[in-house]
């Protein structure tokens, strides 16, 4: 595209080279008595002039396409993870989905759960924010401590070898002597050789299944129970009660309970009839 930039350029300055020409010819040959030194400086002035607006209008060109290049790549979707929500739902709905079907923070806390029953102290330092380079910090009966990093990417998304750099780098700010990356696809050749050259240890894909596999706490084909269900639908609902009942009561004033809210956020019953009545009620 550059060339093509280029080429329009140079006509553009032909264009207005030959333009400044032709008038200066016709200024020339209509005014009588001009000096011949006139004729050259037209000629001169032509060219520098031409010049100069065709690299003016060759450097805007592609300042206005790289704007579009950057712009685009800020609204392009991360391609790296399935699901980039910080949100997880509960550790029982996260033990039986497929990994696929897992967000970044889930598959963190699906790691957490599954180091934590291996006999682990677990911090998790990083689910579902800004780790730094390490999502969790894994701790062994010997008190050595590992610094994890747990990517859910699809299998065609292979960790790339910034990640390893990035691991190596922060395990010392979290006082790790061993590193871990775990990840539900695979790594690059050139991330693999830095994980051999910095002593990293890594899970691809189909060793991450085995060893959840093994444990037999992750079963993603197992439905979440009705009973759990029931008993959240029936506590809702109880909820729901209590909170028509509250509104259905009227205040010792007379005036009606209605939902409000204070400065730190918390909700409360207040009577309808405020500032004139300061009654509330906890909902």
């Amino acid at each position: 595209m550059a060339r093509t930039y280029k080429s329009e350029a140079n006509t553009i300055s032909n264009l207005l080279r030959g333009l400044f020409i032709l008038v200066g010819l016709a200024i020339y040959f209509t005014i009588p008595g001009l000096h011949w030194v006139f004729l050259f400086g037209i000629l001169f002035c032509s060219v520098i002039i031409s010049e100069i607006i065709g690299l003016i209008w060759l450097r805007k060109r592609r300042l206005a396409k790289s704007k579009r290049k950057s712009g685009a790549n800020s609204r392009r979707p991360s391609q790296a993870a399935h699901r980039t929500s910080k949100e997880t739902r509960s550790d029982e709905n996260i033990l039986a989905s497929q990994l696929e079907n897992l967000s970044g923070a889930e598959f963190e806390r699906l790691l957490a759960l599954y180091f934590r029953d291996q006999g682990y102290k677990v911090k998790e330092v990083g689910i579902g924010g800004n780790d730094g380079g390490v999502d969790l910090v894994i701790i062994d009966q010997r008190g050595e401590k590992t610094a994890v990093q747990a990517k859910c990417y699809s299998e065609s998304n292979k960790v790339p070898v910034q990640t390893i750099r990035e691991l190596v780098a922060a395990k010392r700010n979290h006082d790790c002597i061993l590193s871990l990356l775990i990840t539900t696809s695979d790594l690059t050749s050139p991330a693999k050789a830095e994980a051999e050259k910095f002593k990293v240890d890594y899970w691809h894909g189909a060793i991450v299944e085995q060893k959840l596999k093994a444990w037999g706490k992750w079963q993603p084909n197992k439905k979440v129970s009705g009973k759990t269900r029931v008993s959240a639908g029936k506590a809702e609902l109880s909820t729901v009660r209590r909170e028509v009942a509250a509104a259905s009561e009227n205040c010792s004033c007379g005036g009606t309970m209605v939902r409000r809210k204070s400065k730190q956020g918390s909700e409360f019953w207040g009577c309808s009839n405020f500032p004139s009545c300061r009654r509330t009620k906890s909902i």
